[in-house]
């Protein structure tokens, strides 16, 4: 993919019985990963642990990278968003906060009717190979 592009990092976050954790962030209707852009000087894991706090809550535990992938993005009509996206483990009550408005538990087989960001459904079929 050519022109302007966003590089984030980005967290599959999964419960006890699978699903998988997607948010929304305010004033939009596309559910995504947690995750965000990195501040300067920072690393993958050091930016997830900081996004993941200030978006959901929660507490890092461990994270093991799934891939980099790209797509384009979901709320910046001509970009194209790459992501390094990690499986992570993740302690701590889980909630919105910050930018995020909403939050969801999916099946990532059968995600239903819920409305997923492109770079979400990359993923998906990622996790599903």
């Amino acid at each position: 993919m050519t022109g302007p592009s966003i590089d984030i990092v980005t967290a599959v976050i999964r419960d006890a019985a699978g699903r998988m954790l997607v948010v929304r962030k305010r004033g939009t209707a596309i559910f995504m990963k947690p995750g965000g852009k990195r501040e300067p000087g920072e690393d993958d894991l050091t930016a997830l642990a900081r996004e993941l706090d200030e978006e959901i809550g929660c507490r890092l535990i461990s994270a093991t990278l799934l891939g980099a992938f790209e797509a384009p993005a979901a709320n910046e009509p001509g970009f194209t968003v790459r992501a390094a996206t990690y499986l992570a483990t993740v302690e701590g009550r889980i909630a919105a906060q910050a930018e995020i408005e909403e939050l969801a538990w999916i099946d990532p087989a059968t995600p239903g009717d819920i409305v997923l960001a492109p770079l979400m459904r990359t993923v998906l079929a990622a996790l599903a190979a």
